[in-house]
């Protein structure tokens, strides 16, 4: 995916697109651990939630590029 996404005459990076996508993610999946009582292995919650969005942010951006 080159060039910036069109939303009602807007334009917008792809790579705001990707992060908002992975934003939406990473709550789901960070309120997912939390119900499961898995935050209390993580050294330091902060940290991990932000290595945890920019993962996802990059694993998003891989699909877009490899698959569209």
């Amino acid at each position: 995916m080159i060039g910036e996404v069109n939303i009602y005459g807007v334009l917008f990076p792809p790579l705001l697109i990707w992060l908002g996508i992975a934003l939406v993610l990473s709550t789901i999946i960070r309120r997912a651990i939390s119900a499961l009582g898995l935050y209390r292995f993580v050294w330091h919650r902060p940290l991990f939630d932000l290595c945890l969005l920019v993962m996802l942010t990059g694993l998003i951006s891989l699909a877009a590029n490899t698959y569209f």
